[in-house]
C-alpha cells in the first residue's frame, strides 16, 4: 500500500486557530531560571537482567542487588534528576520479557539510580532495562 493511501485512512490534525498559536507561543519558556540549568545532561544506561552495565552515557556501573533489584551509578549526583526507565533487551534483536519497571533515587548514594522490574503479575523478576536520567 502507498504511504499516500495509507495517510488518507487517517484524519488529519486540525489546524490551531490563530488566539491558539499566539497563546501557545507566549507559554515558551527556556532553560533558564526555574527548571534544568544550561549544563544539564541527559544520561542513560542500558543493563541487562543479570545487572551488567551493557552501555551508556556518564554511566559508570550497574549491579544486580537481588532479584528484580539494581543500581546504577553515574558520573555525577542525580538528587535533582528526572529519571524514566522501561523493560527493554540490550541489542537490536528481540523482544523482552513482559514487565514493570520502577526508579528511584539511590538511598545514600547521591549519584545512584536504584531500578526494581518486575514479570507481568507484579512479582519482583530480573528484567533487562532502559534508563534515561535528566541531570
Amino acid at each position: 500500500m502507498s504511504s499516500a493511501r495509507a495517510r488518507g485512512r487517517w484524519s488529519i490534525q486540525p489546524v490551531p486557530e490563530e488566539e491558539a498559536s499566539a497563546r501557545a507561543d507566549a507559554e515558551q519558556t527556556t532553560c533558564a531560571g526555574p527548571g534544568m540549568p544550561l549544563t544539564a545532561r541527559v544520561l542513560y544506561a542500558v543493563v541487562s537482567a543479570n545487572g551488567a552495565l551493557i552501555r551508556g552515557l556518564g554511566a559508570a556501573t550497574a549491579n544486580r542487588l537481588g532479584t528484580g533489584m539494581y543500581q546504577v551509578v553515574f558520573d555525577q549526583d542525580v538528587t535533582g534528576a528526572g529519571c524514566v526507565g522501561t523493560i527493554g533487551l540490550a541489542g537490536s534483536n528481540g523482544l523482552a520479557p513482559a514487565g514493570q519497571l520502577t526508579v528511584a533515587g539511590r538511598t545514600g548514594i547521591p549519584n545512584a539510580v536504584f531500578v526494581t522490574t518486575y514479570d507481568s503479575a507484579g512479582l519482583y523478576a530480573d528484567r533487562p532495562f532502559h534508563l534515561a536520567v535528566l541531570s
